[in-house]
């Protein structure tokens, strides 16, 4: 047997596959370590901005007259207010990863006299500001040359670098650089962030008026992911616990309450298999639909199942019983005039040859109605015919009144029947010859038919002897009739029975003064006759 997981694994695997897909889209998308890096962004960027303002106050002081008209104009669109905030939007997913770069091998160049004098000036308190802010500072003159700086770049021309270029335009710019490569000893062994080998460079421009007095340059390595969670290690692990409880708990609830009626089911069905009767019961706990419908299903097969071994069970033995006389009959003429033929009478042997030609007359009968019962059972049930009840009687009438039946049709009014006019036509030609069989060819029937509340309702009565009150409810058993001399095989109510279910109807024997009466039900609706 090809091996299959069990359906409470798969629930398990699925929560657990749930709960997971957070964690991998925060690692696929790069989620946290952006947000990391954004923070250093705007940290660095609001270090730059105070310092920019520092710088615009000492350069404006410090310059000498017509300083301030060489300086270039700033690109950048003027602002709309007072405020100029700087938004942080670096991403890792995003943004690309400039190659690295040593401000210190740049080529050299001399800074503006008042950048260099103003970038001495405030040089200690960069310095001490770095041991707080771990950023590296470097400020820049209207050309982009290191003023001042925390490294060993003074003097340096960073003109080239993307971000001073933009900066120095006007605009405030941050970029991610890579990293410089550490010594192995200063790496984290549990560094599992890119971001630990990035950098970000951050450039304040320094504005007034329009023009470009410089730029301020910062750059830092934002904290590491592992450096990040280790900080949260323990409510990190709660929560992982936390989670696969979640999952655990959440598989055995739909265990409880889909594999575990499921399971239920499948042992009822096998012990059906088995052949056990009364096995099929409804669940206890059936908390989805699905489960409850699949219980029922189950159930309703099982008794169908049940009524359908029944019915053939007793079916078999009926149908042993009614072959089992004529065969013992002709057995027992046949062993006779074997064993004594030649001296047997020629008016004997006449008479048990007719006595074996009956037998073999209804057995033939016999067969020709159990296959005429056996195709009203397997009819398939229909709700698309459509016959004219008076239109589909006509022929059969007719032919019964030839026959020597008085036949009074007491309605005139067209009316629509669902079934098919040739099946109709059947169950009343059954009914007729009951009637000639039990009531005598010259009986008078009634036939009637009335449509209401969408139900056709058809009644055949006869002015006969009647159904006895110990016999009326044996009418419509299989093989039951009293008329077995006159060739009475005890099938044709059964056969008619079984036509009409296939359409949604049914017969009965109703109540009478006089006579037989019985009444057909069937799907319909009054109209005109169909074509």
């Amino acid at each position: 047997m090809k091996w299959r997981p069990r359906l409470r694994t798969l629930l398990l695997l699925a929560n657990l596959v749930l709960l997971a897909l957070p964690l991998t889209g925060v690692f696929l998308l790069r989620l946290y370590e952006s947000a990391l890096i954004r923070q250093t962004e705007s940290e660095l960027m609001g270090q730059g901005a105070l310092i920019a303002a520092m710088y615009r106050v000492d350069w404006l002081r410090a310059a000498p007259d017509g300083a301030f008209s060489t300086m270039p104009l700033s690109k950048a669109p003027p602002p709309d207010g007072p405020w100029q905030p700087i938004v942080a939007n670096l991403d890792l997913a995003d943004d690309p990863i400039l190659p690295e770069i040593i401000t210190s091998e740049m080529p050299k160049a001399e800074p503006h006299d008042v950048a260099r004098r103003i970038g001495a000036d405030i040089k200690p308190v960069l310095m001490q500001a770095q041991r707080q802010t771990l950023a590296g500072i470097r400020i820049l003159d209207h050309r982009g040359v290191v003023a001042t700086s925390t490294g060993e770049d003074e003097g340096r021309a960073l003109d080239a670098m993307v971000e001073v270029a933009r900066a120095l335009e006007g605009r405030a710019t941050a970029v991610m650089r890579r990293r410089p490569p550490v010594q192995p000893e200063f790496l984290s062994p549990l560094s599992i962030s890119r971001g630990a080998n990035v950098r970000v460079f951050a450039v304040v421009p320094v504005v007034e008026n329009g023009r470009v007095l410089g730029a301020i340059l910062l750059l830092r390595t934002p904290r590491t992911l592992d450096q990040a969670l280790h900080g949260k290690r323990f409510e990190l692990m709660a929560l992982l616990a936390l989670m696969l409880a979640a999952g655990v708990g959440m598989a055995g609830f739909m265990a409880f309450t889909i594999s575990g009626p499921v399971t239920r089911v499948v042992a009822q069905a096998r012990r059906v298999a088995a052949g056990e009767r009364g096995a099929v019961t409804p669940l206890p706990h059936r908390f989805t639909r699905e489960v409850a419908e699949l219980s029922a299903s189950l159930q309703t097969m099982a008794d169908t199942l049940e009524r359908r071994a029944d019915y053939i069970r007793d079916f078999t033995v009926e149908v042993g019983h009614e072959f089992k006389t004529p065969l013992a009959s002709m057995k027992g003429a046949l062993e006779l005039m074997r064993e004594d033929f030649e001296a047997m009478p020629g008016k004997d042997r006449r008479r048990f040859l007719d006595n074996m030609a009956e037998d073999v007359e209804r057995l033939d009968r016999l067969t020709r109605r159990l296959l005429d019962l056996a195709h009203a059972d397997a009819l398939a049930p229909r709700t698309d015919a459509r016959c004219e009840i008076g239109a589909a009687l006509a022929s059969t009438i007719a032919r019964h009144r030839e026959l020597g039946l008085t036949i009074d049709v007491e309605t005139d009014t067209p009316a629509t029947a669902a079934i098919d006019g040739e099946t109709l036509s059947s169950v009343v030609s059954l009914l007729l010859d009951n009637v000639r069989q039990h009531a005598g060819a010259k009986a008078t029937v009634r036939i009637g038919w009335t449509v209401g509340d969408g139900r056709a309702r058809l009644t055949v009565a006869d002015d006969g002897p009647g159904i006895s009150s110990g016999n009326r409810d044996r009418v419509f058993d299989r093989f039951f009739t009293t008329a077995r001399e006159t060739g009475g095989t005890g099938l044709g109510l059964p056969i008619a029975r079984a036509n009409l279910a296939a359409y949604g109807g049914d017969i009965r024997l109703a109540e009478g003064t006089r006579g037989t009466t019985f009444e057909i039900t069937l799907p319909g609706s009054a109209g005109s006759p169909v074509p």
